[in-house]
């Protein structure tokens, strides 16, 4: 084997190990860490029983390895009479463990409210969610012994609607109508609509998303 062959092979074999290395790592920073997990958990339940009431359960826990949250683990609760998820973690701004039940809430209730008219209008197949401020219960001063309704409030939600085909002529008119619906009806009198077009299979079909604010 001449001189120049070892040379490539050695540093093909160096690439395939540091390869191996990143991939290795990667994998390892993908699983979540089981004593940062407990610990979350624990603060959490300790959480639950000063501000919630037995109705509450911890009943997992998230890890957030895409920096997709404010946070990197935080544990998963629920209301064990309405079944609303939320989640509790700790707040690094403030220093303290905060909640998203009021949001949670917020979100389960305008969803219900507006699915009927969605799915007639933009199509069973129409997919959407609501977004409210985590920590919308905190700044308002109200939590789930005094949950005023989303209506109480003037408060601004995010209504992400995906709809599976391509952009039509007509979207813009239904887009105006369904704002309509929402102040007249009552319900909403100011937010943001998102509208995005994607396939059951996941693929995007218009590279633009638009959007509205009323």
């Amino acid at each position: 084997m001449n001189k120049f062959l070892k040379v490539i092979l050695i540093v093909v074999g160096v690439m395939i190990l540091g390869i191996a290395i990143l991939v290795f790592s990667f994998v390892q920073g993908m699983k979540p860490d089981k004593e940062e997990e407990e610990k979350v958990k624990i603060k959490a339940e300790e959480y639950l029983e000063d501000k919630f009431n037995d109705n509450f359960e911890i009943y997992d826990t998230l890890y957030d390895n895409m920096g997709n949250f404010n946070f990197e683990y935080a544990a998963k609760a629920r209301d064990k009479r309405s079944n609303t998820q939320f989640l509790v973690y700790f707040d690094e701004a403030t220093e303290q463990m905060v909640d998203t039940y009021i949001a949670d809430k917020w979100e389960d209730d305008l969803e219900k409210e507006i699915r009927p008219y969605i799915k007639e209008n933009f199509g069973e197949l129409t997919d959407f969610q609501v977004y409210y401020d985590d920590k919308i219960g905190k700044e308002l001063g109200i939590n789930y012994a005094n949950q005023e309704s989303y209506k109480d409030f003037n408060v601004a939600p995010t209504i992400r609607i995906t709809i599976p085909r391509k952009k039509s002529g007509e979207d813009e008119k239904l887009l105006n109508e369904f704002i309509s619906f929402l102040n007249s009806e009552d319900k909403v009198q100011q937010g943001t609509v998102i509208v995005g077009y994607v396939a059951e299979n996941g693929e995007i079909l218009e590279d633009d998303e638009w959007s509205r604010d009323f």
